[in-house]
Order: structure tokens, then sequence, then C-alpha cells
């Protein structure tokens, strides 16, 4: 039985304060009603279903939402991502007292040694790849996680009127989404074994279910 996790709240700083990533970052909608909380849930209940350790890597960590929480969680806070300026990030971080080791690179091909991590950590960066390249995702994540390691990710489940709702953002996400949850869950079981999966609902039930958040691990 999978055990309980305490509800947690996602600690973010004035959303002024966060840098080092383009428009096309999400952190721009953080402020809006109704998909703004939205945003904040998925992170929160990626961030519930983590054990907590030594060491954690967040792929595609962004402007680093996710690191207050993390820092409470893990005493050390690895960062990979395509595009985020890994410098800015981490000068920001480190003038509140948060130290983070961050990169540049993809899940794909990461540059970490074998089994380094307690943990990774991948809020809204599956869906990104093709269906074709999980696999290959998952067995890098496998690589790095040390025995007993987990991974969380979380991905969108796609609804047509979230779709017509980020058109009227002026954001087309088929543009930018290639693989379903079930291509990402399919990769992550044929390489980790039987996971946990946790859905989550739109804000009030609205849009019925909108996300979904794996937790799996690596055999000892």
């Amino acid at each position: 039985m999978k055990p309980t996790r305490k509800k947690i709240r996602l600690q973010l700083l004035p959303l002024e304060r966060y840098v080092g990533v383009d428009e096309k970052d999400p952190i721009k909608f953080y402020r809006l009603p109704v998909i703004g909380r939205m945003y904040q849930r998925r992170i929160e209940l990626c961030i519930e279903q983590l054990m907590g350790g030594q060491a954690v890597l967040e792929v595609g960590f962004g402007s680093g939402v996710s690191f207050l929480n993390l820092s409470q969680l893990y005493q050390e806070i690895h960062g990979l991502d395509l595009t985020a300026d890994a410098r800015q990030v981490g000068e920001m971080f480190a003038g509140i007292g948060i130290q983070t080791e961050l990169r540049n690179g993809s899940v794909l091909e990461m540059p970490y040694p074998d089994q380094c991590f307690d943990a990774v950590l991948l809020i809204s960066i599956l869906e990104h790849l093709q269906p074709q390249e999980q696999l290959q995702a998952f067995r890098e994540i496998w690589r790095v996680l040390k025995p007993g390691g987990q991974v969380v990710y979380g991905v969108p489940v796609e609804r047509p009127l979230m779709v017509f709702m980020f058109s009227l953002l002026g954001t087309d996400i088929r543009q930018h989404h290639f693989s379903t949850e079930a291509d990402v869950r399919k990769a992550a079981q044929e390489v980790f074994g039987l996971g946990n999966i946790t859905p989550m609902r739109g804000p009030l039930g609205l849009f019925g279910q909108v996300y979904e958040v794996g937790d799996f691990r690596k055999a000892r």
C-alpha cells in the first residue's frame, strides 16, 4: 500500500525574483486565477512524493521554483536544464542561502556518473520528448540513481478544454507536447517496473484529471 503523504504548500519568492529563463517559462502564469493554482499544485504533488535524502537532481529546473521546498528535503540540490541560465539561477539562490549545482544539458545524455542521486525530479518535462525517446530518458535516470533511489515525474493529461484555455493565452500546447501520459508511464514501467501513479484534478474538480504524477523506485 502506498504510504500517505503530508500535503505541502509550494514556497515561492516574489515572482519578480526568479531569473534565468525566457518568455516560454510558465512562471508568467503563476499569478493567474485558476491556472496559476494548477501550475503550483502540480509541483506540490510531485514534491509530496519525495522521500528526502542526500542529493536530488531536478531535470528542467527552469527558474528554480521548487528549490525552497527541495532544500528542506535534501542536503544537495543539483539541476539540469536545456535552456535556463544555470549561473544566473544559481547565483540568485546562493544570495538567499541555498547552494545549488546547476548545469545545462539533456535528460537523454546526462553529465553525471552512475548511482549518484537519491532522487530525480522532472516536472512537466517528459511530455516534450518524442515517444521513441522516453525509454532512453528513463534508462539515463535509472543509471544516475542510487540503488533504492526514486524518480518522480509529472506530466499533463491533455483535455480539449485545457487546450482551448491555453489557446486563449496565446499558447498552442500541441506544438510543445509530443508524448502523452500513457507514453511516459509505459516507458517508466519498462525500465523501473511497477510504480505509483497519482492523478491530479483541476481546481474544484474542474476539467477532470489534468495531471499525472509517477513515483518509481530503482531496486536495491
